[in-house]
């Protein structure tokens, strides 16, 4: 076998529609459109979630509530997540990254108090709960804002 003798399977190609080439083609005269009407026309086609003049769905449904356009959205961590690094550490937003307990930084890192701490650390961070101070704090750990 050469490469001159490779073909494709059967089927792996398909012939493109030649529209409007002669009545013998199968697709002459309306190209496959049909007589006349919206969809036979160039450009006749109506907008996505248009419903034939039904009050469509998008306002039919009710709308509820308000969303800020200055709503900050932080990446939350837990106290007890904090109990994996030495004592001494000191803890910053990308280090919380690079160890894999966040995602992405989002608008800030948050410090929540559940779970227990069993190790003295100085915490870095946007944002913190009171409890989660208060834990950090009780064991002669050091807390800072970024």
């Amino acid at each position: 076998m050469r490469l001159h003798d490779l073909k494709r399977p059967k089927g792996a190609v398909k012939e493109r529609k030649r529209v409007g080439r002669g009545p013998g083609s199968g697709l002459g005269k309306t190209a496959g459109r049909g007589q006349k009407g919206q969809l036979a026309r160039s450009g006749g086609s109506v907008r996505p979630g248009f419903e034939g003049g039904q009050m469509p769905l998008h306002r039919r449904i009710p709308k509820v509530g308000f969303h800020s356009p200055f709503r900050k959205e932080y990446a939350c961590v837990n106290v007890c997540d904090l109990n994996r690094f030495e004592d001494g550490t000191e803890i910053t937003p990308t280090l919380l990254v690079e160890q894999g307990l966040i995602k992405k930084l989002k608008d800030g890192v948050k410090i929540l108090g559940k779970g227990e701490l069993e190790r003295r650390l100085v915490v870095t961070a946007h944002k913190m709960s009171q409890g989660a101070r208060q834990k950090i704090e009780a064991l002669g750990g050091e807390v800072k804002e970024a």
